[in-house]
């Protein structure tokens, strides 16, 4: 079982658990048994479950959520436009991360990005594939200064920085991420080696020339403008110096006149902080528009190295009954209501901040999205582009 999974179903257990100790009906003897049963059955896996389970509701507990989701959820209301979002993307990233950083790293890990599985790949294995693929196209040795444009909670940076044995920047407009990423860097013992940093990649605090390469993994989806962000990362790199990147795009099966297509691109939009999905062309053109040299621009998710064992990048979202595939286990119908009502229980407990189911529902609607997106052909998140800085 992915580690989320077991978080999830701890969290549930600790839920059910603070609902029938307040009940007035008594808990038979026998429910007491089962239940030190699965202790003792799961042992360790449970107990550090139940720790991560118990950090991520600290955490929760002392976030400031409430009225933020509102707030978020304001950016996407009828009357508000792509243009309008664009024109306040700052605010509407900042306040994204600030909703649904806790809950990727409960449920899905450091590293904020999809991965299709080869066989015999656990999930932690093809997050990683995935980063070192992109890694390979910088072009860079042991020693070079890289940069991470977007970087979550830095989970690519700290992978990509001992697989290259590289110094790695990484940018984020969130504080928050920033905080939580240098801690974990901190603990891993990369401080000297990995930092992030809090910045918007539409004007970065560095220097002309400053790095031997830039990735970005999923991120410059939230520009406002593909052109400006790519224009900006030409500046801070070296002349012959490499950009890669995976972005979210619309592709050619994506239908402008098709309702659900248009129904899934705002789904994927509104639950994952976008001002607005464009189509692979939009980004290859203002890659050329930036001033970089294309070297390679393709949809690495049709690459066809599934085989009969593999699983598309989308897998993890699509609906499951089995517990024991996290997350599509909590897209199955009951479980896609439940987890919002588990929350909202605690919630009115006091146990988490106002706004926590909310944003549940949010990220579920956009999980949603991404699976029909990806099931459908209409989207892809790893539109894979290379480009080269001019001599």
């Amino acid at each position: 079982m992915d580690p989320g999974g077991v978080h999830l179903l701890v969290g549930l257990v600790v839920g059910a658990a603070a609902v029938l100790l307040g009940s007035p009906v008594p808990i038979s003897a026998s429910g007491v048994a089962t239940v030190a049963l699965v202790l003792v059955v799961a042992g360790p896996m449970v107990w550090t479950a139940l720790q991560q389970t118990t950090q991520f509701l600290a955490s929760l507990s002392t976030s400031k959520k409430h009225g933020k989701i509102d707030g978020y959820n304001d950016q996407y209301d009828e009357g508000k436009s792509a243009e309008d979002r664009n024109e306040d993307y700052a605010r509407l990233v900042d306040s994204y991360y600030d909703l649904a950083t806790e809950f990727y790293e409960w449920g899905w890990g450091t590293s904020f990005h999809f991965a299709d599985r080869r066989a015999g790949e656990t999930f932690r294995q093809s997050i990683l594939r995935h980063e070192y693929y992109l890694a390979g196209r910088l072009l860079v040795s042991s020693g070079a200064k890289v940069l991470d444009c977007g970087c979550g909670i830095g989970g690519p940076a700290r992978n990509i920085a001992k697989f290259l044995g590289a110094s790695v920047k990484a940018v984020t407009i969130n504080q928050f991420q920033v905080n939580r990423g240098n801690a974990i860097s901190a603990r891993e013992g990369l401080r000297g080696q990995v930092e992030l940093v809090q910045a918007d990649f539409m004007k970065m605090p560095f220097a002309d020339s400053s790095f031997d390469a830039v990735y970005a993994i999923e991120s410059t989806c939230h520009a406002p403008d593909r052109a400006r962000v790519y224009g900006e990362i030409l500046r801070v790199l070296k002349p012959g110096a490499v950009f890669a990147c995976y972005e979210w795009c619309l592709t050619d099966k994506y239908d402008a006149k098709s309702e659900h297509h248009r129904r899934i691109k705002r789904d994927i939009e509104v639950g994952d902080g976008l001002p607005d999905l464009v189509h692979t062309s939009v980004c290859t053109q203002a890659l050329k528009d930036a001033g970089f040299e294309v070297l390679e621009a393709r949809d690495c998710m049709q690459d066809g190295h599934l085989g009969s064992d593999g699983e598309p990048w989308y897998m993890p979202l699509v609906p499951s009954w089995n517990p024991t595939k996290w997350p599509r286990f909590q897209f199955n119908p009951i479980m896609f209501h439940v987890m919002p009502l588990v929350l909202k229980f605690l919630e009115l407990a006091k146990l988490v901040p106002e706004g926590t189911a909310k944003t549940q529902v949010m990220l579920q609607a956009g999980g949603v999205g991404c699976a029909q997106g990806g099931q459908t052909g209409a989207f892809t998140p790893a539109w894979l582009m290379v480009g080269r800085k001019p001599l």
